[in-house]
């Protein structure tokens, strides 16, 4: 998702606009960055803690491409394949965070 969202804001309207831009870029990177973070403490809590920061990214990543696509930076729908991918990633993060919860 990272990488499609280089993608996207590197043209358009959106490219311009370097303070949302770089926004949605930190957030997107951030999502990945915690997930592996987490994964090499080598501990389920601090695990659980970084797939929650992820989790926070990927909400502010979700509301920053609302934003972007309701001033018309953003296409419906690529917009509306961000918002699937990102509803796929925060389920597949649910259920993770709960697997490690419960061991």
């Amino acid at each position: 998702m990272a990488i499609k969202v280089y993608e996207v804001t590197a043209k358009g309207e959106l490219s311009r606009d370097y303070g949302l831009r770089d926004q949605i870029q930190r957030s997107a990177v951030s999502i990945p960055s915690n997930i592996a973070e987490g994964y090499e403490r080598n501990s389920d809590k601090d695990f659980v803690r970084f797939l929650l920061i992820a989790k926070g990214s990927l909400s502010e990543l979700r509301t920053q491409l609302e934003i972007a696509q309701g001033i018309g930076y953003l296409g419906q729908r690529v917009f509306e394949d961000f918002e699937t991918q990102c509803g796929k990633l925060g389920a597949m993060l649910t259920k993770l965070i709960k697997s490690r919860k419960a061991d």
